[in-house]
């Protein structure tokens, strides 16, 4: 990742609600046979360290050597495209904002118990919302017969990166232009990038600011 002080996000707390909100990952992994890539997703566990949980299919724990080395966890959070048309301002070229941490880490291979336990506690994670939550115990006997087939594994995070890319390099009428545009409704022809939730990460960001200047 570009080390760019402007865009850098260094505080843990914020890392950790992106984990939490966003918990879609891409695991990497350096192996014999080259790189190696799976899509997984990821729960923050609770304590002092930062520390996430996850699964992959079998046979993508062997694929990785998952235990044998440092891997990389890609979490990313909203992003999107940013039209120079919307800066108000010329000359102007495109860009992307984004907001994304890269975690490394040794993973710690999961027994079958934990390694259920970590499947469970993933479905209640997206099925809360739900209006009739579907839980492990509802579907009980299919589940233990088809849990097999994953490996669960814990990351403790020795080293991290963050970036939180929201035109904060912008002036402040230039990056209220791009979220005004970015409000707009989706669907609509002339607003083809509306994206409410990167929206909500440069407000944000911009409160932020402002409070550290009354600092």
């Amino acid at each position: 990742m570009i080390d760019t002080p402007d865009y850098a996000l260094t505080d843990e707390a914020r890392v950790r609600e992106l984990i939490t909100e966003h918990g879609w990952a891409t695991l990497v992994s350096h192996t014999a046979e080259g790189l190696v890539a799976s899509h997984v997703p990821v729960l923050l566990e609770d304590g002092p360290e930062l520390t996430v949980v996850s699964h992959v299919g079998r046979p993508d724990d062997a694929l990785h050597g998952l235990g044998s080395g440092e891997v990389l966890l890609v979490v990313e959070g909203p992003y999107g495209y940013v039209s120079p048309g919307w800066y108000g301002t010329s000359p102007a070229v495109p860009t992307w904002n984004y907001l994304a941490v890269h975690l490394h880490g040794t993973p710690e291979l999961l027994d079958a118990e934990d390694t259920y336990r970590v499947l469970s506690d993933t479905t209640d994670r997206y099925e809360a919302p739900m209006p009739h939550p579907i839980g492990l115990p509802d579907v009980a006997e299919y589940a233990h017969r088809i849990a097999p087939g994953a490996a669960g594994f814990r990351l403790r995070v020795t080293r991290w990166q963050g970036k939180a890319k929201l035109s904060q390099d912008k002036p402040r009428e230039v990056a209220e232009r791009v979220v005004a545009h970015l409000e707009q409704p989706a669907g609509q022809a002339d607003h083809p990038y509306s994206n409410p939730a990167l929206a909500r990460e440069m407000r944000a960001e911009m409160a932020r600011q402002d409070a550290e200047e009354l600092r």
